[in-house]
């Protein structure tokens, strides 16, 4: 790929990703950009060769990137498309890099509650709102307004909520397109109140979950009326390993890189668990983790 010109961001080759993900595993990008900026980051795109694959990471949570890594163009918003600010009373505008975890405490700040669940939420809003990601019964896109797009030409629209089908972990009508920035639609509340909740949701997550540990997050869906954790624990597959990787003691739903996991290690423990819930209970799990790139 020839370096589209102008751009005021860093373009990098063969850049490992292992490093930009919460799992700490993954093989090299052929092309990495980190963009200055919004506009910055629309006019690279604008400029890249037709049929460019793009994949877009933020936090690297929800995410495993396979041994091989990934032969197009990564976009890497960590620490870029981060502003954040109030339009008018309700209404907070919410560029995709921001972690959703800040999105929580900015709102509580102002006010604003709705959006104490995204405290339990370990990734960006660009991400959240590729899969209405949700926590402690919140959903993102249960306070989307409308939201900014850019399609592989870099043109940019602007679509309402109601231009999506959305349902658990799911979001249709982003084809071909991604998420640049939302507007959040939020109630007027007690700040202090909120605070309080976002306090007591984090204290239950530390408690609950493996966050101190190399993870993507919740690995599988909650299936239908259960859990994927019940199911997964009660297959007796908690501290089940395979190479580096190994279902956690404390969550069953998190999977642990325990310093040495590879890509592989990680998706053949996701695949050994699914045969055994299912040979067990007649339940598919389906992943909630989205597996990118390629095999070595």
């Amino acid at each position: 790929m020839n370096k589209p010109q102008p751009f005021r961001g860093v373009l990098l080759e063969n850049e490992p990703l292992a490093k930009y993900t919460s799992w700490r595993v993954g093989g090299p990008a052929k092309w990495m950009y980190i963009p200055e900026d919004k506009g910055d980051l629309v006019d690279f795109i604008a400029g890249l060769p037709a049929g460019e694959q793009l994949f877009w990471i933020g936090l690297g949570s929800n995410l495993l990137i396979r041994d091989g890594g990934i032969s197009g163009t990564v976009i890497n918003t960590r620490n870029r498309l981060k502003d954040m600010r109030l339009i008018d009373s309700g209404r907070v505008y919410v560029e995709a890099g921001v972690p959703c975890a800040h999105v929580a405490r900015f709102c509580s700040d102002l006010e604003l509650t709705g959006a104490e669940f995204l405290a339990g939420i370990p990734g960006t809003m660009g991400g959240a709102l590729k899969m209405n990601a949700g926590a402690f019964g919140g959903e993102t896109w249960a306070i989307v307004d409308q939201v900014e797009m850019v399609n592989a030409r870099g043109v940019v629209t602007r679509r309402g909520r109601q231009a999506f089908e959305v349902s658990y972990r799911a979001v249709k009508g982003a084809d071909d397109e991604w998420f640049l920035s939302a507007e959040l639609k939020l109630s007027k509340g007690d700040s202090e109140a909120s605070m309080q909740q976002i306090k007591a949701l984090l204290e239950k997550r530390n408690a609950t979950q493996p966050t101190n540990k190399p993870t993507c997050g919740s690995v599988f869906k909650n299936p239908p009326g259960d859990y994927a954790a019940r199911l997964i624990e009660a297959c007796g597959l908690k501290g089940y390993r395979i190479g580096g990787a190994v279902v956690s003691e404390k969550h069953a739903n998190f999977i642990v890189n325990t310093g040495n996991a590879t890509a592989i290690d990680i998706e053949m423990l996701i695949d050994r668990i699914q045969a055994q819930v299912e040979a067990q209970f007649g339940v598919k799990l389906q992943t909630e983790v989205c597996r990118v790139g390629e095999q070595l």
